[in-house]
């Protein structure tokens, strides 16, 4: 798939087939995301992978959308290493170039992704759940399966209505 073609076509996919995500797939995910852009390099992010049914349940339960997740094949964790930080503002837009990599890779992979944010509510719990230390900020979880549909219409404003000015 061509870069600009992945990244007009990649839309959030919340429900999945009973296929399953192979551990190679979710690594080479990582790796991708990996290569996001992070300040001085410092690379901040830490994952947790989950496809054990019985913890993905348990997750499930920690946000509103739990329908998502229990219908999932996998769910990636995304974690900011806070000892790794420099600075907050930078660290935290790393981790959103991260997490937008891990969603193309898992596009371009034929897989479906939907980026999770309300679970922050609960990320004390997640993290609990993932048996990590209080140095570790959950970002996000990206749930992530074979797609069982298209996703939703990407309608987005046309360029004249966001574009302040052109100085």
């Amino acid at each position: 798939m061509e870069l600009l073609e992945g990244l007009q076509t990649r839309r959030s996919i919340r429900t999945y087939t009973d296929q399953p995500v192979t551990r190679e797939q979710l690594h080479e995910i990582i790796r991708l995301g990996t290569l996001a852009p992070s300040g001085l390099n410092n690379q901040p992010w830490r994952f947790v992978t989950i496809q054990n049914k019985e913890t993905l349940q348990k997750l499930a339960q920690l946000t509103k959308y739990s329908h998502i997740i229990e219908n999932a094949a996998a769910c990636i964790v995304v974690f900011i290493d806070k000892t790794a930080m420099y600075h907050e503002v930078k660290d935290h837009q790393s981790m959103g170039a991260c997490i937008q990599n891990l969603l193309l890779a898992s596009h371009g992979m034929g897989l479906g992704a939907v980026w999770l944010g309300e679970i922050l509510k609960s990320a004390n719990e997640v993290r609990e759940l993932c048996g990590l230390s209080s140095d570790m900020e959950l970002m996000a979880v990206v749930s992530l399966g074979h797609p069982a549909g298209k996703g939703g219409r990407a309608d987005r404003r046309p360029v004249e209505e966001v574009l302040l000015k052109e100085l």
